[in-house]
């Protein structure tokens, strides 16, 4: 069990909180999504209600250690301000003696935004003369920032090794959540794993599969099944170099007495774009020439009733392409479906993540993961160094 920040005495300390505000923009330059600002609220106000000095780091987009004008964190700053109703006081660069001196001014209250972290190549590098000079600037670290906690960067890994070191209530939320799946799930457990491809899931199926009580496959990845049992997929996308792959899961599935559930019905289009001629068929039936976009509502009817009596349920990847509205109908009624379950259901983050977001469906499920790339490198049973490099508790 890793400290958490109510572990350390934070009063008058200066905190440096290491948050992920890599928060999207639309086109007009105006913040398209708060809901990784709004997560780290938590700890961001518990710390204020301490008496701490608190100095926020973030990145904001791969500036590729430039400055770039687009993403800096200004318009964060004004966000969160709005949301905390205070000032936030911001840098033009995140270390320097422009930084130096706005942390020695911060009294009891104030909140700092530090500048990009990534307009620095050292901070993705672990550069440990930049982790010095960020650490220089407080008493105590909090990492609240699980979406870039399986990088071992300066301000997640380098910074820790330096101060105190604690994780802020979001950082713990996402390790007990996804801890629960993989050691502690509530029976039956099932998971549901879609996306592009087999190859980026291959950990994950092999980790799960002995600890789930069905698996059900959509999206992209589950056409490399189909073709493995003999299907015809038609110009579906397909990883060939895994059919092999898929053919060991579906044998482990099968040997363990695990129900692995593929589509039986799909929507399909005569081509990749949005405004593509689609229909509804069965598997056996993909016409020459046209490619596997969605899940059928027959395939959805049974996946429903697969996970009727679930207690625990772990979802990441769409069921389909999910970015075209004609394409997003399979992965947006399951979504719903999940919502009215009484079950534990937890939501890997990235493009599912998202989709659950605009369904307005957040509240309504267990945990919605703020990391992509960090929730899936947890469930396949990697250490994570953002993680690992925080302090242990007594």
């Amino acid at each position: 069990m890793k400290k958490s920040v109510r572990d350390i005495d934070v009063a008058g300390q200066r905190v440096l909180v290491r948050v992920d505000f890599n928060v999207p923009f639309d086109r007009k330059g105006g913040i398209a999504d708060d809901s990784r600002i709004r997560a780290a609220l938590p700890t961001i106000r518990y710390l204020l209600d301490q008496g701490a000095l608190v100095i926020l780091c973030s990145h904001l987009g791969r500036p590729d250690g430039k400055v770039v004008e687009s993403l800096r964190l200004r318009p964060v700053a004004d966000r969160l301000a709005a949301l905390l109703g205070k000032p936030v006081k911001t840098t033009s660069d995140c270390v320097g003696a422009e930084a130096e001196a706005a942390a020695a001014a911060l009294q009891r209250g104030d909140v700092l935004l530090l500048e990009n972290l990534r307009f620095h190549a050292e901070e993705e590098a672990n550069d440990k003369a930049f982790a010095r000079a960020l650490a220089s600037l407080a008493d105590v670290y909090v990492n609240d920032a699980f979406g870039t906690a399986h990088r071992a960067h300066a301000s997640t890994a380098g910074v820790a090794a330096l101060l105190p070191a604690a994780a802020g209530f979001l950082m713990l939320r996402e390790v007990e959540e996804l801890g629960n799946v993989l050691s502690n799930p509530a029976r039956p457990m099932a998971a549901i794993l879609g996306g592009a491809k087999i190859s980026s899931k291959v950990a994950i199926l092999r980790n799960l599969l002995p600890r789930v009580d069905c698996l059900l496959l959509g999206g992209g990845m589950a056409n490399t099944f189909l073709k493995a049992r003999g299907a015809g997929v038609g110009d579906s996308l397909v990883e060939d170099d895994y059919l092999e792959t898929a053919r060991e899961v579906m044998a482990e599935a099968e040997s363990g007495g695990v129900p692995l559930l593929l589509p039986t019905d799909v929507v399909v289009a005569d081509a990749f774009a949005a405004d593509a001629r689609h229909r509804t068929v069965s598997v056996h039936d993909i016409p020459d020439g046209w490619r596997i976009m969605d899940v059928g509502p027959d395939t959805l009817n049974t996946y429903r009733e697969a996970l009727d009596d679930c207690k625990t349920i772990f979802w990441n990847g769409t069921l389909g392409v999910a970015e075209f509205p004609a394409f997003a109908e399979g992965s947006l009624s399951l979504a719903l479906a999940l919502a009215d379950l009484d079950a534990r259901v937890v939501v890997g983050g990235g493009e599912t993540a998202a989709l659950v977001e605009q369904a307005g469906l957040r509240e309504r499920y267990t945990h919605v993961s703020t990391g992509g790339g960090a929730s899936l490198e947890f469930i396949e049973g990697r250490t994570l160094p953002g993680v690992a490099a925080l302090q242990d508790r007594d």
